[in-house]
């Protein structure tokens, strides 16, 4: 993958798999295949004809565990506000995955040390809760250690703590 972590190449998505393929769980590994080696020109669209399988909740687990490994690979860097929109717009017609989409900016800012509003972690999703207490922003362990929403959360949160003032 280049530095810039956008990809180059990959199948089009005239290649996309017929939603007729009787069993949803070979559709689904048909689907993340495409999805890791789809160009990043005809990214969207893939995320669209995936997300038109008539099975739904197949479709958006696809596209969920996609989001979630192509955003780890582009939060760090310039791609991602770009990405983000983009797959916004392509995930428009599904609120959780535009909501998860719209918890990775909280997540970017917080492991970037960027400006972010303390009041919007407590409020944010277990995963994204969850995500934050394993990582490194202090600031962001105290809240989660007070105030994360389960006990699994609130543990995790303060064992960073820990290691961070162990270390």
């Amino acid at each position: 993958m280049p530095a810039d972590g956008r990809r180059r190449g990959g199948p089009d998505v005239r290649g996309a798999v017929s939603p007729r393929l009787a069993d949803e769980h070979v559709r689904f590994a048909v689907y993340l295949d495409k999805l890791q080696r789809v160009a990043d020109a005809n990214e969207a669209d893939l995320v669209s004809r995936v997300l038109a399988d008539p099975e739904r909740t197949m479709a958006q687990s696809a596209v969920l565990r996609y989001l979630g490994h192509r955003a780890t690979d582009l939060y760090l860097g310039p791609a991602y506000s770009g990405w983000v929109q983009t797959m916004t717009q392509a995930t428009i017609d599904h609120p959780f995955l535009t909501w998860r989409l719209r918890e990775w900016p909280l997540f970017r800012a917080v492991t970037l040390k960027l400006p972010w509003q303390p009041d919007n972690l407590p409020a944010s999703s277990n995963w994204l809760q969850l995500k934050t207490a394993a990582g490194t922003n202090a600031k962001a362990g105290e809240i989660l250690a007070e105030a994360g929403r389960t006990k699994r959360i609130r543990q995790t949160a303060r064992a960073s703590l820990t290691h961070r003032s162990e270390s």
